[in-house]
């Protein structure tokens, strides 16, 4: 059985990033909160203009088209805000770098 080793220090650096999916995620989950609140609080009194009465349902989906594109941005600034301050946090570590190769013929000849 034939290995060869390579072994090989360097340096990496460590930073710790947050996931955007997830404020943003947050953003619009906020954003359909926002959107529940707004059609709760809202009168539901007959348009003097149009002489209509919306439903809630209407309501709230239209809260919905408002709400969470904001919720979504708001979400991704906010991770983008703390991707910057993370930045500032950045170590550089020494790593260990080492490579093994075998002969995968000899390894199962071997039962490993």
């Amino acid at each position: 059985m034939t290995t060869s080793d390579s072994h090989e220090t360097t340096e990496a650096t460590v930073r710790r990033v947050p996931r955007f999916g997830v404020f943003m995620g947050l953003g619009i989950v906020l954003g359909v909160i926002a959107a529940g609140i707004v059609t709760m609080v809202g009168s539901y009194e007959e348009s003097e203009a149009l002489g209509i009465v919306y439903p809630p349902g209407q309501v709230f989906g239209f809260a919905l088209l408002w709400t969470v594109p904001i919720g979504l941005a708001l979400g991704g600034v906010v991770a983008l805000v703390l991707e910057r301050v993370a930045r500032r946090h950045d170590r550089v570590v020494r790593v260990d770098h080492e490579t093994v190769t075998g002969d995968p013929a000899g390894d199962a000849a071997n039962g490993s």
